[in-house]
């Protein structure tokens, strides 16, 4: 996705990937192949350019390190900052040192650890791996303290959560450059699909001016004091009081700011590219009153072609957005995005069109579309009855990997 831009931008990006059938191999001009955890692959492509950024948090700390330190090329962002993406524990210890707000929360590397702090709750927990979860892997809710034996055996350490009597889940995406500028996305309201982002509306329904000021100012604050350069998605709870809580943190263009790619002047990935390359940085303006995203999560279709045809014949507006991705039931295969003035019928469209996508033509024309709302949201929503929200109205040239 950020391949795009960079040619409008006059960027050269060689990119490193494990696979030549990977999406973004399959589409790159220059292709290296390799492994991100491999430290002679990533200085290999390190000594061809002059910036390195990212499209996972996975690459090993001591090689972005390594990169850095011999000068090969700029990391963006660098390894201090990715760490808060990489361990959920140190982003908890960094946002809690500073003063941001967090759900309550303990390291916990033992059986008696968890029980102190089952005690100090309603005797559940959230529990989560530091490193590598995603789309809800690595992540628990236990009500005894022997049910994450398995987790504490393979990484020593975990982090137990409270869990949050939310009322919805916000995403928060600021955009910031080496020397600090930074811009703020409108905040965006999420819902989950069995722990996978289904759909996102922006800007989040019912979130008056001031709100969706304090909640941009709590973004753009953490990307200073964590030094980010690139995009930083701030993924947040919000309480029926109205105060939110950090949940996760990417640094990097991410599920909840799809919509920007048509709904906003300047979409995600060309501002991570901005940005990262040290170029001005474009408006985050919306483009029209709301924008809906809607995922096109695996489903009976394994050829999407009919479907996506078919749901631009049905809705000229609509845009489509596919990864090149093999099916299978479940895996992000997509996007579709819509822009107008009412929430509700776009939500209802692009579902239209999701299922047009995902389940083929025939398929989809012999049950009707879905638009009922999706099913439970975040694990951490096992803290009572799973919302479903149905919104209403409300330079110089470089080269970068």
């Amino acid at each position: 996705m950020m391949l795009g831009p960079a040619i409008e931008l006059g960027l050269t990006t060689p990119v490193l990937a494990t696979d030549a059938g990977e999406s973004a191999a399959a589409v790159a001009g220059q292709m290296r192949l390799g492994r991100h955890d491999d430290e002679h692959a990533v200085a290999a492509l390190a000594r061809d350019v002059e910036v390195i950024t990212f499209d996972h948090e996975h690459v090993p700390a001591e090689i972005l390190e390594a990169v850095r330190d011999e000068g090969l090329a700029a990391v963006r962002p660098g390894p201090a900052a990715l760490a808060h993406a990489q361990d959920k524990l140190v982003m908890r210890e960094r946002l809690r040192e500073l003063g941001h707000p967090c759900p309550r929360w303990w390291r916990v590397g033992s059986r008696e650890d968890l029980a102190a702090a089952l005690a100090e709750t309603a005797g559940r927990l959230v529990v989560k791996t530091p490193r590598g979860g995603y789309d809800a892997h690595g992540v628990r809710i236990i009500d005894g303290p022997d049910q994450a034996d398995d987790w504490l055996s393979d990484h020593g350490e975990l982090l137990a959560e409270e869990l949050v009597p939310f009322t919805r889940e916000l995403s928060a995406q600021v955009a910031r450059r080496p020397g600090g500028e930074a811009l703020a996305y409108p905040v965006v309201q999420s819902v989950q699909k069995d722990g996978v982002c289904y759909e996102v509306v922006a800007p989040a329904p019912d979130l008056d001016a001031a709100a969706q000021q304090r909640i941009q100012a709590l973004a753009l604050a953490i990307a200073e004091d964590l030094d980010v350069v690139g995009m930083l998605a701030v993924e947040l709870f919000e309480t029926a009081d109205g105060a939110v809580s950090v949940n996760e943190l990417a640094m990097r263009p991410h599920n909840t700011g799809h919509w920007s790619m048509d709904g906003a002047v300047t979409g995600q990935f060309e501002q991570h590219l901005r940005a990262v390359a040290d170029l001005p940085l474009g408006s985050t303006a919306p483009r029209g009153p709301v924008a809906v995203m809607v995922n096109l999560l695996g489903g009976a279709a394994e050829d999407l072609a009919p479907g996506a045809h078919a749901a631009q014949a049905a809705d000229p507006e609509l845009k489509v957005h596919l990864y090149g991705k093999s099916v299978r039931p479940g895996r992000k295969l997509g996007h579709v995005t819509l822009v107008g003035e009412d929430a509700t019928d776009l939500l209802d469209r692009a579902h239209r069109a999701e299922r047009l996508i995902i389940d083929g033509p025939s398929v989809a024309d012999a049950v009707g579309p879905d638009t009922g709302g999706p099913d439970s949201g975040s694990p951490e929503t096992a803290a009572g009855p799973a919302p479903t929200f149905r919104p209403i109205p409300a330079g110089p040239s470089k080269e970068t990997r």
